[in-house]
């Protein structure tokens, strides 16, 4: 069995802190739902034929925004960009039509607005690094 080391530990606490987050933004986010956790899962079950809206707000102090987009940028191809104070969010759409970011990764949310603000709740108030496309 590997010694347990100070860097392990701290990864374990990490690992487990960032699992609970985002379990509890999941539940939050499903039973915030306008019909409730049921409706959340539901549309994840298919695609957005018309793509995801185009979004604005400030969200826990942080400016978040969501827009098509026409070609240029990583995975664009005419989908979706999201920024998160002004720094793009590098997203994408899974094929059940959940969304995941490279901050939130392993948390599928039902839209690019959740995985801004499951983002925000993940970066603490750090600053967005941008994602390095190449």
């Amino acid at each position: 069995m590997p010694e347990l080391t100070r860097r392990r530990a701290l990864g374990a606490v990490g690992a487990l802190a960032a699992a609970a987050g985002a379990q509890a933004l999941t539940t939050s986010s499903a039973s915030a739902a306008p019909n409730g956790p049921a409706r959340a899962s539901h549309s994840m079950d298919g695609h957005h034929h018309g793509g995801p809206e185009s979004f604005d707000e400030v969200f826990k102090g942080r400016h978040i925004e969501g827009r098509p987009v026409t070609g240029g940028g990583h995975h664009h191809m005419g989908g979706y960009a999201v920024f998160v104070d002004g720094v793009e969010l590098h997203v994408m759409s899974n094929a059940d039509g959940s969304w995941i970011s490279v901050v939130s990764h392993y948390a599928p949310v039902p839209a690019p607005r959740d995985a801004a603000r499951a983002a925000v709740v993940e970066l603490q108030g750090a600053p967005l690094v941008p994602f390095a496309a190449n």
